[in-house]
């Protein structure tokens, strides 16, 4: 049987339980982040409640406008500037000279006449740098971001020297505007009246990691909701722009750019942006900052992004073979081991604890239907992941436990040279017998468990092992035969049911497995042997944990069972 066929990795198993893509994944931010304790802004907030973030807005649609225009260039030339490179980079109505502004309620004319004067001087070639620094056209550099006071009248030689106050304004307009995004209403509100224009303005122009982490945030929200979504996929160079920003060295805008890239592999234009990503110098950049990043938002936010591509089958057809070549599976081991290495030490300082998505990515790729010897070459992993089962204090770490079960069954699907190493492992065998109450509500987990345990037991050959070594087996299933028969009789009644989905084939065979153990341990259990610490000390828990191997075998038993 193989494990993978049965249901979808946890993780889209936890994604199965949203509502949808639009407004679950919009974030809300008011204002710029308080400092925390070290110094550093927080890169994001909560995200709302989907029951807070209404479809319907009392917002006056002319406020959401003067928003929009406040995060235009502050003086004339530059405004033209604006229009010019707009009108190069994005197909509009040709018959307006300035789209961006003929076309929102109660723009003044003002900007309009005066940046006309200026036109012949101050055209702009269509030309993005694309570079690993991730610089700007020199023709963009020196724009800078206007208050409200510079749209009402002011000329363009009155433009404020303190450009820090300017990006005060600007921000302030931005983060509004970040919070209105979260609504869908708003979002089509916003794209209709040229937000995707303005946005890809300023990211040419910011020199402020700030600014561009507000663009890129908004450009967030806005990709949660299907119609911002596909105007954003169909916006002549916006995705090369986005993709551009994975060469900032800022880690705010870094997660900022990974989610929203992960939002829009979400959404209908999904191929679009995965096709982008596919130059080798993106995903060899992917990979180094996934790598090497010490922000715990930042990589969070990447192996969200990481997830998604192995999650949803379009992406991954595009870009999963690529990025295996180019190093994916091994950034993945480096990662579990380097979260392994901080929960063994105790000495490290703590901070927030990744195992568990980073067992989430290696349970997804654990998957993939092929070959995992092929996936995963080496032992290294499986090493890593059985330590998971092998912690103490599982009971802090129960999620990860659950995803290194399901990942060990995948495993052993490949390798069953895996499968004999780890019937010789007590310690391994002892661990997956006390996680069985963690999977005891997972249907795949708990699957996979048994499936486990059945591989391993075919190992053991009662009647060639010592007598010694089968004493300690029987030692082990006697200790957590209270384990076992309280997830039998937990799951009493599903057994009932034969469309219940229950690998009882599994349960079955295993429990035959240890009845067949405990037999020849009472054949030879008078041998002398020389450990007497593993002698069991109790013949009654033995006898019980028998009985329930037989009443269940029984039970379950059926050509259905026995396949």
């Amino acid at each position: 049987m193989m494990v993978a066929d049965q249901s979808p990795s946890r993780e889209a198993r936890e994604e199965s339980k949203e509502e949808g893509q639009e407004e679950t994944g919009a974030e809300i931010r008011g204002e710029e982040p308080e400092e925390e304790e070290n110094g550093q802004s927080p890169s994001h907030l909560p995200f709302a409640p989907s029951s807070q973030l209404s479809d319907t807005t009392t917002v006056d649609p002319s406020y959401i406008i003067s928003l929009i225009r406040k995060l235009l260039p502050n003086n004339t030339r530059t405004q033209k500037q604006c229009q010019n490179a707009t009108c190069n980079l994005y197909p509009v109505e040709t018959s307006k000279e300035c789209p961006l502004e003929e076309n929102m309620v109660g723009e003044s004319n003002y900007m309009k006449k005066v940046g006309d004067t200026e036109a012949i001087n101050n055209s702009v070639p269509h030309n993005i740098v694309n570079d690993s620094e991730g610089s700007t056209n020199d023709h963009f550099v020196d724009w800078t971001y206007s208050s409200a006071s510079t749209y009402n009248g002011m000329g363009p030689d009155s433009r404020n020297d303190d450009t820090g106050s300017d990006d005060n304004a600007w921000e302030d307009s931005g983060c509004i505007i970040w919070d209105l995004s979260a609504s869908r209403a708003h979002a089509g509100f916003m794209v209709n009246n040229f937000m995707l224009e303005v946005l890809l303005a300023s990211l040419h122009s910011s020199k402020s990691p700030r600014i561009t982490e507000i663009c890129l945030g908004i450009l967030g929200n806005l990709a949660c909701h299907d119609v911002s979504s596909k105007a954003m996929a169909s916006k002549d160079g916006l995705i090369e722009m986005v993709i551009n920003q994975l060469y900032l060295d800022d880690s705010p805008c870094l997660s900022a750019t990974f989610r929203l890239l992960t939002v829009s592999l979400h959404g209908t234009g999904s191929t679009l942006w995965a096709k982008a990503l596919l130059s080798e110098q993106t995903c060899l950049r992917i990979i180094w900052i996934v790598g090497n990043t010490l922000n715990s938002t930042l990589l969070e936010k990447s192996i969200d992004f990481l997830l998604t591509v192995i999650n949803n089958e379009e992406v991954s057809n595009v870009l999963l073979q690529p990025w295996i070549k180019l190093g994916l599976l091994n950034l993945v081991v480096n990662l579990l081991s380097c979260e392994m290495s901080n929960v063994d030490d105790e000495n490290k300082p703590n901070r927030t604890s990744f195992l568990d998505p980073v067992l989430c990515l290696v349970e997804a790729l654990s998957n993939i239907d092929c070959g995992l010897e092929t996936i995963f070459p080496n032992e290294e992993l499986c090493h890593l992941v059985c330590r998971v089962i092998k912690l103490p204090e599982k009971y802090e770490y129960t999620s990860s436990c659950v995803s290194a079960v399901v990942i060990i069954a995948n495993l052993l699907l490949d390798g069953k040279h895996i499968a004999s190493q780890l019937s010789q492992d007590p310690e391994f065998l002892q661990g997956l017998l006390e996680t069985i109450p963690f999977v005891s509500d997972d249907l795949q987990a708990r699957d996979a468990l048994w499936c486990i345990l059945e591989t391993l037991l075919v190992q053991i050959e009662e009647r060639e092992i010592s007598i010694s070594s089968l004493h300690h087996i029987v030692s082990l299933f006697t200790e957590k035969s209270s384990l076992i028969m309280d997830d039998l009789d937990g799951h009493y009644m599903e057994y009932s049911n034969p469309l219940n989905g229950s690998n009882t084939g599994a349960i079955v065979r295993t429990l035959l497995r240890i009845a067949c153990i405990i037999d020849e341990w009472y054949a030879r259990k008078n041998e002398k042997i020389e450990e007497t610490a593993n002698i069991v000390d109790s013949d009654a828990k033995v006898r019980r944990l028998l009985h329930y191997c037989s009443k269940y075998s029984s039970m379950f038993s059926s050509p259905n069972a026995q396949e």
